[in-house]
C-alpha cells in the first residue's frame, strides 16, 4: 500500500501553500528581489513548451533558469533598461486546486492551477497554467526548489511578457 500523502490541513502542506501564495503576492507587486529570496540556491524556474515533458534539460523551454539565470532575469526586469519593462503588464494571479503529488522528509511537491489576469497597453489578457512547486522543507523556512509552469497555450506563439509567471 502506498504511503498516504499529507492533506491541506497538514502543517507541511500548509507551509508550502503559504509559500506559493506569498510568491504570487510578490510577483504581482513586482517585488522581484524579495521573490528571489524564496528560492533554494539550486532552484530551477521552468516554463516548458512541450506540455508533457519531464526532461527539461533536453527539450526546448520558454524559460529554464537556474539561480544565476534567475538573477539575471530579475536584473533585466528591475534595471529600467529593457523595453518590455517600460510597458510591463500589471498582473493579478490566483492559485488554487492544490494537490500534494509527493512528499518525503525534506521536500513536498505541490501542483496547482494558476489563472493570471494581466493588463498592458490598454489590453487585458488571461493566462492559464498548471503549476508544480517542489518545496524544500528541511531548513528554517520553506524554499522553492523547482517551479514548473505549464501554460495551457505553451505550444502557440507567446508574446514577450515583461513579467514573471
Amino acid at each position: 500500500m502506498a504511503p498516504e500523502l499529507p492533506h491541506l490541513a497538514d502543517p507541511r502542506t500548509a507551509a508550502a501553500v503559504e509559500l506559493v501564495w506569498r510568491e504570487a503576492h510578490l510577483l504581482d507587486r513586482k517585488q522581484y528581489h524579495a521573490w528571489d529570496r524564496l528560492w533554494a540556491p539550486d532552484g530551477r524556474y521552468v516554463i516548458p513548451i512541450d506540455p508533457e515533458t519531464e526532461d527539461f534539460e533536453s527539450t526546448l523551454n520558454m524559460v529554464y533558469d537556474d539561480d544565476r539565470m534567475r538573477r539575471m532575469r530579475i536584473e533585466r526586469l528591475t534595471s529600467g533598461h529593457s523595453i518590455s519593462v517600460a510597458a510591463a503588464a500589471r498582473t493579478v494571479r490566483t492559485l488554487s486546486r492544490f494537490v500534494v503529488q509527493h512528499h518525503d522528509d525534506a521536500t513536498l511537491t505541490l501542483s496547482s492551477a494558476q489563472v493570471l489576469v494581466g493588463h498592458r497597453r490598454e489590453q487585458t489578457f488571461v493566462l492559464g497554467a498548471d503549476v508544480t512547486h517542489r518545496v524544500r522543507l528541511d531548513g528554517p523556512e520553506p524554499l522553492i526548489q523547482e517551479k514548473v509552469i505549464r501554460l495551457v497555450n505553451s505550444e502557440d506563439a507567446v508574446n514577450a511578457s515583461g513579467f514573471l509567471l
